[in-house]
């Protein structure tokens, strides 16, 4: 079953995180259970405290939703032991014509080699002009022979070296051998397999016959096996217990990982000549095989958004996964789709707000915890209720949040926000915590908002923010970064500009002095500064 990512955007904020995390839930209460609750980023301390308070695990860490090879159709070919037979992997080769070739790995699972039908011919070809097999286990040659072990040597022997011959059963010829290091394959011929018992050969083949009487009792450094092939069946079969191993590639394989991005994969398949290419998973253990066919028509990941529209803000790599939902309260962007999706955008404070809602709709109650979590996510997201996107929908639904968690929204808030930000604490971290990127009328620029009950406090480190503010700024390109220290208290922010200081003040008529300013009722980046910059800019 195909997971199903549910999202928010990149430097989550509660309300993102918890939103994710509740649709989730409400999706796979209902009967679709694929569906997990993902985060873009490092939790704030304020959505840390908010999931302790109420028992919960952080949503799962992506990175990109970029196609891997974990996300296609491969192969999953039979992976042989490098002790197993060529005559193993030669019917497994032929079992499924769509096999090009066989992975070989060790005990452990890793890969030792790849097998082709090719490999086995020029094998085979070998043998005619070179006849020897090198130390080949006894066990193999019994299993491709279908033999039995007649008589053994008075030293027990685990593998078989020599050259193949044939006798062939014609009168008065020589015998055959001229050193012990010889396989013999014979048929019903008592004399030549009495010379070769008495000789010493390495091992003798019985074809189709019984053991004459007083052979065994003259055996001291000959195996005797019989098989019920006929002689020249035996000659080809012996060749096919070679170990896989001897005859796979072993040098210079070209192995991909499951979590190898595809767009890295294709590129180095068309620079290849191979027609097969292993798959490792994390620990290098051999999963299946790969082919350029594979690569056509990848499957792609499933993703729903919540709490955002814009690329810009979401997961990297989404123009190779497919949306199926977006549930958001921002304005539109421009996230485009290949099909018709379901899409809910309303003008609330939260989006846990609109999930909560969906909840009601399904007829289900979220338990206690969750509903709590929810109320939490509402109350962070609408500033207390201050929030100029702030409507008594929220309230109201926060409200019902509370009753079925017993909990109080006004202890919930002041929990929420007098939560300590350490003196230690890299500004860089705070900065970038709940960071935005916004693209309008041909300016890029950021706006960063920390939500807070000390705003003095948090300035005491301005000069801090600034560098880190200019160097954001040069590095990415920024027409301008805003920093909004929001004040619960003073139902206001304390804004930071650096770049564009001229299109603050005049959107905003006021003035910078030394980069900062003072907004009153100036709570939502979403609702109040985006806009009065838009606007401004046409």
């Amino acid at each position: 079953m195909e997971q199903i990512y549910v999202t928010g955007h990149r430097n989550p904020d509660s309300d993102s995180v918890v939103s994710a995390m509740a649709y989730a839930a409400l999706c796979n209460a209902v009967g679709d259970r694929q569906y997990v609750a993902a985060r873009l980023g490092h939790l704030s301390d304020e959505t840390k405290l908010i999931l302790n308070r109420f028992g919960f695990e952080p949503p799962l860490l992506i990175k990109n939703m970029r196609t891997q090879v974990q996300d296609l159709d491969f192969d999953v070919p039979p992976i042989l032991h490098e002790a197993v037979t060529v005559n193993r992997a030669w019917s497994a080769m032929g079992e499924d014509s769509q096999i090009s070739a066989i992975p070989i790995t060790d005990d452990e699972g890793r890969l030792r080699g790849m097998l082709t039908a090719g490999d086995i011919a020029g094998f085979d070809m070998e043998t005619i002009e070179n006849p020897v097999l090198w130390e080949v286990p006894l066990f193999n040659i019994l299993s491709v022979l279908e033999g039995q072990l007649l008589s053994e040597t008075e030293k027990v022997i685990n593998t078989i070296t020599g050259q193949v011959i044939l006798a062939l059963p014609q009168g008065g010829e020589p015998f055959p051998v001229r050193q012990q290091d010889t396989i013999l394959i014979c048929g019903h011929q008592p004399d030549m397999l009495r010379q070769a018992v008495e000789f010493g050969v390495a091992c003798v083949i019985l074809c189709q016959a019984e053991l004459p009487e007083g052979i065994r009792e003259l055996v001291k450094n000959t195996c005797i096996i019989s098989t019920p092939y006929d002689s020249f069946q035996a000659v080809r079969r012996i060749f096919q217990a070679i170990p896989v191993g001897r005859l796979a590639k072993q040098k210079e394989i070209t192995a991909f990982h499951l979590e190898d991005y595809i767009d890295d994969v294709r590129e180095v398949v068309l620079q290849s000549r191979y027609r097969s290419y292993p798959i490792l998973d994390s620990q290098d253990k051999v999963v299946g095989t790969l082919s350029r066919y594979h690569l056509i028509r990848p499957r792609r990941k499933q993703v729903v958004l919540v709490d955002h529209n814009e690329a810009a803000q979401s997961v990297p790599g989404l123009e190779q996964a497919d949306v199926l939902a977006i549930i958001d309260h921002h304005r539109l962007a421009d996230i485009q789709t290949k099909n018709p999706i379901y899409f809910r955008n309303e003008p609330v404070g939260s989006t846990c707000t609109i999930v909560a809602g969906m909840y009601q709709e399904r007829g289900l109650m979220p338990s206690p915890k969750l509903a709590g979590l929810m109320a939490a996510a509402i109350v962070s997201d609408t500033v207390m209720f201050k929030s100029p996107t702030c409507t008594p929908r929220d309230r109201k639904m926060a409200e019902r949040m509370a009753h079925i968690a017993d909990l109080s929204l006004d202890e919930l808030g002041r929990e929420i926000f007098s939560a300590s930000t350490p003196e230690d604490k890299p500004v860089s971290q705070l900065l970038f915590t709940d960071f935005k990127e916004f693209h309008i009328a041909g300016h890029d620029f950021g706006v960063s908002q920390i939500t807070c009950v000390d705003s003095d406090r948090q300035l005491m480190r301005k000069d801090e923010f600034l560098v880190l503010m200019e160097q954001t700024r040069a590095e990415h390109g920024y027409s301008m970064i805003l920093l909004m220290l929001t004040d619960v208290l003073l139902e206001g922010s304390k804004v930071l500009c650096v770049g564009g200081e001229d299109t603050f003040q005049q959107a905003f008529n006021t003035e910078l002095k030394e980069h900062e300013a003072f907004l009153p009722r100036i709570m939502s980046r979403k609702k109040q500064i985006i806009p009065m910059l838009s606007a401004l800019w046409g």
